[in-house]
């Protein structure tokens, strides 16, 4: 049985297009990534987990576009995959 969660993120991987952005902050924040805000005049929100190296910078936008959904989806992938990039 598939949580609402898991729905969620079902949907955005098997469309990374028009995903909302607020959907997305959801799921980066499940799998533990922290959130940076934008400083003054940016709309583009770090976010970075303390397992990863990597970061990423999302712009604030309705729809997000694909390919910061799919880099999204990637960081999320090498977290469960139990990748550690220290």
């Amino acid at each position: 049985m598939l949580t609402k969660f898991n729905k969620l993120y079902a949907k955005i991987a098997r469309n990374p297009k028009d995903v909302d952005f607020n959907e997305l902050d959801k799921v980066l924040k499940q799998y533990g990534f922290k959130c940076r805000q934008p400083g003054k005049g940016s709309s583009h929100y770090v976010y970075y987990h303390r397992e990863l190296l990597d970061i990423i910078s999302i712009p604030r936008a309705r729809p997000v576009k694909a390919i910061y959904v799919r880099l999204a989806l990637n960081m999320i992938e090498s977290l469960k995959g139990g990748e550690e990039k220290l």
